[in-house]
């Protein structure tokens, strides 16, 4: 029950936020708001107590610390909130990127093939219509040329007719609506696996691309855009990092009063924070190259296989040959889903762009340039290399146990926390960060 209770207060709170924020002319979105909510309350500079229940006092002074901190327009530390915001509701698994699209595709062939399914077929004319839609389904499954394209349809047409002749679709419309669709995406499969077949062997493939090829192309230059993206953020960091130790060692009062510092640290911030979601976007890039070197193996094979089955043949028995063409249909939608997710992470760097535009505006070279002068800037791993030598003796501490860079083989990938910065420099220093390996 308290925890209900708690939950409607939060609930409650959030939308009183997001109604201050309108009243005063911004629109936004509760999703933004609850993470402002979160980031204040823990925010040790406000002093709220997480482990107490929330007077009055402190609901009103959390209401109007996030309404002032959702409104400020200057500040790189909005950007960042936001920007955590758009990519926690907009990544995920590869395999949830996939069940969402898989479901779009269901949801626009839905209406074809409830037009199949439901139709009560009686004259030569209504027989042939149905084959047609049937034929057009397929495509549209396939994803393997346009069905308003003749030549594409003249050759699904025959690829279908091989394997389901128009005077078999009585038997079809008795069976059950269940029993109908599974037919019919296991007939588009086959067909499917067939037409590939036949482009290999130079017999066919209207309007089906070459998508090994494409995405040989279309993975390391989306890998390399990003790369790079990356390389400018971390130049950035380097230069933040460099001129924000730099006043820490002057604190020269204009500094100070001109709130310089703060800002660099929320700009350090935003670009860090860039930087964690490139990384992980690149990741997932590498992982779709190795998934199409893999797919390419299997789709070798898969060809192969076929080749001797059918080779020098008249006829194969259906249950020999099904299954291979089945599997090389499902190999293909697999390149699919690569071009799929490649579009998708794209996507996401580009529309992480948005988020930096404050600290864009807060420094351009113009004002970044002067700072620089007579800094060293430092790489990170011109900073690690540099206390590369300086070690802990275990020795020294009791009942503690020290994980080396080294040691790290020995664990199964080990969480980190912080992500890797260093914990002693995120306190001592202020929350400046800097990778600690």
């Amino acid at each position: 029950m308290a925890y209900t209770q708690a939950e409607c207060v939060i609930k409650n709170i959030i939308r009183e936020i997001a109604q201050e924020c309108a009243d005063r002319g911004h629109s936004i979105s509760e999703t933004l708001v609850a993470f402002m909510v979160k980031a204040v309350v823990l925010d040790p500079r406000y002093e709220f107590n997480v482990d107490r229940t929330l007077t009055k006092t402190d609901v009103r002074k959390l209401i109007t610390t996030c309404v002032d901190r959702l409104l400020e327009t200057q500040r790189s530390s909005l950007d960042t909130i936001k920007m955590q915001v758009y990519f926690d509701m907009n990544y995920t698994s590869r395999a949830e990127f996939l069940a969402e699209h898989r479901s779009v595709l269901e949801s626009r062939l839905a209406p074809v093939c409830r037009e199949i399914t439901d139709s009560r077929a009686r004259t030569r004319d209504e027989f042939e219509c149905l084959y047609r839609k049937i034929v057009s389904y397929m495509l549209l499954h396939s994803g393997l040329g346009s069905p308003t394209e003749l030549s594409v349809v003249r050759e699904a047409t025959a690829a279908l007719q091989s394997v389901f002749p128009q005077v078999e679709l009585g038997t079809f419309l008795a069976l059950t609506k269940k029993d109908k669709e599974r037919q019919l995406n296991e007939l588009s499969m086959i067909v499917t696996g067939i037409r590939l077949f036949n482009k290999n062997c130079k017999k066919g493939g209207e309007g089906i691309d070459d998508l090994p090829a494409i995405l040989n192309e279309a993975v390391p230059a989306t890998k390399q855009n990003v790369e790079s993206e990356l390389q400018a953020t971390q130049q950035l960091i380097y230069h933040y990092t460099a001129i924000i130790e730099r006043l820490e060692k002057s604190r020269a009062q204009w500094y100070e009063e001109n709130g310089l510092h703060d800002k660099l640290k929320e700009a350090l911030y935003n670009v860090r924070q860039h930087e964690v979601f490139l990384r992980i976007i690149v990741t997932e890039i590498v992982t779709c190259a190795k998934q199409v070197e893999m797919l390419e193996r299997q789709l070798e094979r898969q060809i192969l296989e076929l080749n001797d089955i059918v080779k020098s043949k008249a006829a194969v028995p259906t249950a020999q040959v099904y299954p291979h063409f089945i599997a090389l249909s499902n190999l293909w939608t697999a390149f699919q889903d690569e071009l799929v997710l490649l579009s998708v992470f794209s996507n996401l760097v580009t529309n992480l762009d948005p988020y930096l535009a404050t600290h864009s505006q807060l420094f351009p070279d113009g004002v970044i340039g002067p700072l620089l002068e007579g800094v060293v800037v430092k790489t990170d791993e011109q900073r690690l290399s540099e206390v590369s030598g300086q070690r802990i003796n275990p020795s020294d501490f009791k009942n503690r146990e020290w994980v080396f860079p080294e040691d790290r083989l020995v664990y199964c990938q080990p969480t980190l926390q912080y992500r890797g910065f260093c914990a002693y420099t995120l306190g001592a220093r202020h929350g400046l960060l800097l990778r600690g390996m």
